[in-house]
């Protein structure tokens, strides 16, 4: 238990810019952009919807910011996403034959820190400690 507030906070910060690159890959073009032309995605579309949970969650759970609730609708996304795209393109619940392992280990990683919160380390916690002790000086 050492390491565990390192640990998480490791986990959250990487897999939420990792999930943010997702969603820049597909509203912004960068990192390659998406489809053979690395072009982006029409906004109005399933994956422009889907860039923009993946731009705003990414950031917002990498920072420690609204991290429960981002984490659910990114959860959620994850595990829409390995229903809609890669079983039904390929008639196939494994991961291992429909090429879905990276949205089920989003799915579930979300839904842990969607539980559990962004822990000690977060933009979140600075700011209540932060107000915390500005209102306890006014008061005192």
């Amino acid at each position: 238990m050492r390491f565990h507030t390192a640990a998480v906070t490791a986990l959250r910060v990487v897999a939420g810019l990792a999930f943010f690159s997702h969603g820049a890959q597909k509203l912004f073009g960068w990192f390659g952009g998406v489809g053979p032309d690395g072009g982006i995605a029409p906004y109005m579309s399933r994956f422009g919807a889907a860039g923009l949970i993946e731009v705003v969650a990414g950031l917002g759970i990498a920072l420690g910011v609204g991290t429960r609730v981002l984490a659910f609708i990114a959860s959620g996304e994850m595990a829409v996403a390995y229903f809609w795209i890669h079983v039904g393109g390929s008639s196939s619940l494994w991961w291992w034959s429909n090429r879905g392992e990276l949205a089920v280990l989003y799915a579930f990683i979300w839904l842990f820190f969607a539980a559990a919160g962004a822990g000690p380390v977060s933009v979140a916690e600075w700011w209540r400690k932060r107000s915390g002790a500005a209102g306890s000086t006014s008061q005192g």
